[in-house]
Parts: structure tokens; C-alpha cells; sequence
């Protein structure tokens, strides 16, 4: 996968509705009830990421998940980054 333009980046967004960039990676921040919640939505996300081989940079702290996602192999965001997103958005039962 080639890394997108800023351009198309910006064209992509609303596709993965919740989604930002910040410092050149997709950026979006959840927030649970609590940590069950949280580790059980990472868990879902985890499986989706295996299956696309294509892996968030993430921190959990209690019941708030931080997630970026960029393709250091193509030192910027790629279309797969737009994939994980929409399973992200999936695993939050959001539809786009």
C-alpha cells in the first residue's frame, strides 16, 4: 500500500466518522463505562488488526482507549489505515 496525500486524507475523513489526524497519523479517542468495557473493545479490535495485518499504536488507561493508526513501513497514512479505522468503528457499533 503507497501512503495517501494529505489531500486524500482529508477527501477519506468522513468515511471513518469520529476520526481526526494529529501528527500525521488517524486519531481517535473512546471512552467507556469501564475498564471491561475498554479491554473488551480492544480485544475485538485486536482480532480485526490481526486480520488485516495491520497493527494501532494504542494506550489504555481505566475505561479511555487512545488510538493512532499510521503505516510506518510507508511513513504515512495508507488505505489499510482507513480499513482498521472502519473495523474500530465496527467493533464500536457504529456504521458509516
Amino acid at each position: 500500500m503507497t501512503r495517501l496525500a494529505p489531500e486524500e486524507v482529508d477527501v477519506r475523513l468522513p468515511e471513518v466518522p469520529g476520526w481526526g489526524v494529529v501528527e500525521g497519523k488517524l486519531h481517535r479517542e473512546v471512552v467507556f463505562r469501564n475498564f471491561v468495557e475498554a479491554f473488551g473493545f480492544m480485544t475485538l479490535v485486536a482480532f480485526a488488526a490481526e486480520r488485516l495485518n495491520h497493527h494501532p499504536n494504542w494506550s489504555n488507561a481505566w475505561n479511555k482507549v487512545i488510538i493512532d493508526i499510521v503505516s510506518h513501513d510507508q511513513g504515512g497514512i495508507t488505505e489499510q489505515c482507513f480499513e482498521l479505522a472502519a473495523a474500530v468503528n465496527t467493533a464500536l457499533g457504529e456504521t458509516t
